[in-house]
């Protein structure tokens, strides 16, 4: 988002705080599910293909639609606050289809929408659909094919050459010029996080964990627009729970939702804007001869990858307590922690427990249950590695991410391995406070490289020049 996107989203939810229009649960969901629809539309980038910078919103929304259909308990079937909702939903996407007809300088981009009619007769046939499956006494069969339908749009975003030849498709059916297609005309808004928040209904509903959600709070908790660039990722049960809850003129938490939305401006656009300038980057990677200087320009990339990020989650943070939605943090001074299993319990928290209810946890279990008896250690190694691989493959599935992942995976069962045999012998060297606090100094600092080493990955494109910036770095080059 921009900084101007930033501030009038802002500016709008401090406005409807203070109008007192958020303190019934009703109208603050309505507000929430209406708002985040239209900003799914609004902040849609232009592609190159016609037309698509609509039809990717409203892909989200009609996602969205069918997962909680999916997920809705078969004893609750379609209520008429959901048929409203449904068709309030509808409505207004109809009414953004419209502004095909006004100048190009009012609509919400500067890309064409489709015709109307077009529109409607879409959203008809989902609604059909979406009968079908509410009426379905088997719908949960549903489930596992929506899991991994999610999972195979998602992986044809992050892989090139798919995104390319997807692109090249919907530009024949379009009647646009193949040879043009390129990654970036699928560029779809939010999808990582909204395919997350997705993913979470669905297991949480095989495991029966699922909340009951009404259709309005389902759209307002997955398209939640604070959340939906940069997260965090909530939990469903978490999130209806600050939506349901009345919302006092008064709350205290108005004074630090202004707070964050201000440390937020600040991290991202002063200080994280100010090092993309001259941090780690494939250009600077190249003409750079000193070694020391090096050291600096990744020093700056770690600390804008954290101003950058963390800035983003203030905006969020802050935002969201205007809304009266407390949404977890997402870092907690991950840079100073003493190792590698503390910095990841610091580090875009949400995404870590995330990965370790969803996969880590379960994958443990049944690797434990196995009648194979397999040593601790493996075990260990296995779920570590593979979590760390799927966390750099959702950031993208190329080499430098995945090399990224195993990085951290191998960093990690290092640390268990060593922290293992470590234990007995601290407790019988009773260190003194002093030499308790020198090695959690030292424990920071070492930490704090390894990270920063394995930002080179994601600095540079390159596997090929990123092992070259790295034998660099450690003076073997």
């Amino acid at each position: 988002m921009t900084l101007m996107q930033v501030a009038a989203l802002a500016a709008l939810a401090t406005a409807a705080r203070f109008s007192g229009l958020l303190e019934r649960p009703a109208v603050r969901a309505w507000i929430l599910c209406l708002s985040s629809a239209l900003v799914l539309f609004l902040l849609q980038p232009v592609t190159g293909v016609r037309q698509l910078d609509y039809w990717l919103p409203l892909g989200t929304l009609l996602m969205c639609a069918a997962v909680w259909a999916i997920t809705r308990p078969a004893a609750q079937g379609l209520a008429r606050e959901d048929t409203v909702t449904a068709t309030a939903v509808a409505t207004l996407c109809v009414a953004v289809s419209l502004t095909r007809y006004v100048p190009p300088e009012l609509r919400f981009s500067t890309g064409r929408a489709p015709p109307p009619e077009f529109v409607a007769l879409v959203l008809a046939v989902m609604a059909g659909l979406l009968a079908l499956t509410l009426r379905h006494k088997g719908r949960d069969i549903a489930s596992l094919p929506t899991v991994l339908a999610v999972l195979a749009l998602f992986i044809l975003l992050k892989i090139e050459a798919l995104a390319t030849l997807a692109g090249s498709a919907v530009r024949g059916l379009t009647g646009q010029d193949t040879t043009l297609a390129s990654s970036s005309d699928l560029r779809w808004l939010g999808f990582s996080y909204i395919a997350f928040r997705l993913l979470h209904a669905l297991f949480e509903c095989r495991n029966g964990k699922m909340p009951a959600l009404t259709l309005r709070e389902f759209f307002a908790w997955v398209i939640f627009f604070p959340a939906l660039v940069a997260g965090p990722i909530d939990r469903a049960a978490r999130f209806a729970q600050d939506l349901r809850a009345p919302l006092a003129p008064a709350d205290p938490e108005l004074r630090a939702g202004l707070g964050r939305i201000a440390s937020g401006l600040a991290k991202k656009f002063v200080m994280a804007d100010s090092l993309a300038l001259f941090c780690l980057n494939e250009i600077n990677a190249a003409q750079v001869n000193s070694t020391g200087w090096l050291w600096m320009l990744l020093y700056a990339y770690a600390l804008r990858l954290y101003l950058d990020f963390s800035g983003y989650t203030d905006l969020a943070i802050g935002i969201g307590n205007l809304f009266g939605v407390r949404l977890p943090e997402n870092f907690n001074a991950p840079y100073l922690r003493p190792n590698l299993t503390q910095f990841w319990n610091s580090w875009h928290m949400s995404l870590a427990q995330w990965f370790r209810a969803h996969f880590f946890n379960p994958v443990t279990r049944a690797l434990r249950a196995s009648p194979h008896n397999l040593p601790p250690a493996l075990i260990i190694l296995i779920t570590q590695l593979a979590t760390m691989l799927l966390i750099g493959a959702w950031h993208g599935l190329s080499a430098g991410y995945i090399i990224w992942g195993f990085w951290h995976g191998a960093g990690l069962f290092v640390h268990n391995r060593w922290s293992e045999w470590m234990r007995p012998r601290m407790a019988a060297l009773a260190p003194t406070p002093r030499t308790a606090q020198a090695l959690q100094v030292s424990g920071a600092i070492l930490t704090f490289h390894y990270v920063a080493l394995g930002w080179v990955w994601f600095a540079i494109a390159s596997p090929q020049l990123s092992w070259s910036v790295l034998m660099r770095l450690l003076a073997f080059a």
